[in-house]
């Protein structure tokens, strides 16, 4: 019987982790990989104490540190990577984890650090035209369009850094952003605009991604005049948001509209008493990398007093 499950890998879940440990809570980390979703970024240069590091660095620094603390002599951290969590129901003496792989664990509390997958786009053509042109990964697949003319959709910090990325190979590269204003950070914005080859489309929506056996075009409604137009470009990178990993919670915890896990922000406890959540799979108001941490520290503080009271 744990004391406590982590459900997650992401720096909420790291950090929750490495908590638990220290307070030698008999702990069972449940994730299918650790890192979270910066693990495609090519560089990050807002974590604390570090200037620059890419997603990959900051994976293996994370990883480290859990095995070193599931290695050490009367360690209490346990560690069940490559599984993904099923189903979180109510067990006789608390909580019980079903994985997709048929396996159960059991435990008194639960910290729910899942986090959130990458928002499809839903337009059509989209689907047929995934991995011919369109992608969600501009690590994983950026390098296949060098010299190429290529789109980004999203006006977020993750749609500029994927621009930024692009700007060092592709031929050009044109940002969609369905608002007027962006949402990124006004220095990566700065940064971005400062390339003769970055074009920006702010207050215009993707309608169709068009192409024969790969994609050669993106159609876009101008939002003011409802104007349709086609941007000739052989690859689509898509950034539009992301959608919290908590279905297999969704019949045991209130979630909001869009499926996040409502928390108390000062303990970070959910609807149900002996769970707390962390990270993007919350309805935290911020999502980062630093904030998701933190957040899972503070869970930690306030499962450690609740164990002990029982």
């Amino acid at each position: 019987m744990n004391d406590l499950i982590i459900v997650g890998g992401g720096p909420a879940g790291v950090a929750g982790g490495v908590y638990a440990a220290r307070k030698r809570l008999k702990t069972l980390l449940v994730a299918e990989e650790i890192g979270g979703q910066s693990v495609v970024s090519e560089g990050i240069e807002n974590w604390i104490g570090a200037t620059k590091l890419s997603g990959g660095e900051l994976a293996k620094s994370f990883e480290a540190q859990l095995e070193a603390l599931a290695g050490a002599p009367g360690s209490t951290l346990e560690l069940a990577l490559g599984e993904r969590a099923a189903k979180l129901e109510r067990a006789a003496s608390g909580f019980r984890l079903a994985t997709q792989s048929g396996k159960t664990f059991d435990t008194h509390a639960v910290l729910i650090a899942s986090g959130a997958g990458r928002r499809k786009l839903e337009v059509p053509g989209a689907e047929q035209f995934e991995n011919k042109g369109l992608t969600y990964c501009a690590s994983c697949d950026g390098p296949l369009f060098a010299g190429m003319d290529v789109a980004v959709v999203g006006g977020g910090n993750a749609g500029f850094e994927t621009a930024l990325q692009l700007l060092a190979y592709c031929k050009s590269v044109t940002l969609i952003h369905r608002h007027k204003e962006f949402k990124a950070d006004p220095v990566t914005v700065e940064k971005a605009k400062a390339h003769a080859n970055m074009h920006l489309l702010p207050n215009a929506e993707p309608v169709e991604v068009v192409g024969e056996q790969f994609v050669t075009g993106l159609k876009y409604k101008e939002r003011d005049s409802k104007e349709v137009q086609l941007l000739p470009v052989a690859g689509i990178f898509v950034e539009a948001g992301v959608v919290p990993n908590t279905d297999f919670a969704k019949d045991l915890l209130a979630l909001d509209a869009v499926g996040r896990i409502a928390v108390d922000a000062k303990s970070q406890r959910a609807s149900v008493e002996g769970v707390w959540a962390a990270g993007d799979a919350t309805d935290e108001l911020y999502h980062q990398n630093n904030i998701a941490a933190g957040d899972g520290v503070k869970a930690l503080e306030d499962i450690y007093l609740w164990l002990k009271k029982r």
